[in-house]
């Protein structure tokens, strides 16, 4: 079985991730969505939440599951007996980042292999923090977040 981890903080998930994650769901026989703890982040959202929104989202996906974790991405693919980290590219400045983590998971667990997935031009722009910032100022995000995801943003900023 091919079981693939596509990583993120997800504060919020966004339709960009779902895209990644639905592709990726078709690639693999199994998708864990890793919502990483991210302190450092200073995320928004609980990691209780953003794991719930998650799930709530990839619902419909039959061989998709959504787990948290925190410390390093390759401790917890090793210990959810994963073969492949997919990551979602957007730009060149998201090559640069992921090309340099590729590098090191490599080093660090040698057997576990990254897939890079495009976005397509409709997401490429379209990111966590822009989301949060048009939440912030009160703008629409409906056509960024599903619906679930948009009111937990309006509830948050309210």
């Amino acid at each position: 079985m091919k079981r693939g981890v596509t990583p993120g903080t997800f504060d919020p998930i966004t339709f960009g991730h779902l895209d990644v994650i639905t592709r990726a769901a078709q690639l693999m026989d199994e998708v864990i969505v890793a919502v990483a703890a991210s302190a450092g982040k200073r995320p928004i959202f609980t990691l209780e939440e953003r794991t719930a929104l998650a799930r709530e989202a990839t619902a419909h996906l039959p061989n998709v599951r959504v787990e948290s974790f925190e410390g390093l991405l390759v401790d917890f693919a090793r210990e959810q007996n994963a073969q492949v980290i997919i990551k979602g590219l957007r730009a060149i400045t998201d090559f640069e980042y992921e090309f340099q983590m590729a590098a090191l998971n490599y080093q660090l667990a040698g057997e576990l292999e990254t897939v890079f997935i495009m976005s397509p031009p409709q997401y490429m722009y379209l990111s966590s923090s822009i989301v949060r910032e048009l939440a912030s100022l009160k703008s629409p995000v409906d056509q960024f977040v599903p619906a679930h995801v948009a009111r937990a943003l309006a509830q948050k900023f309210a």
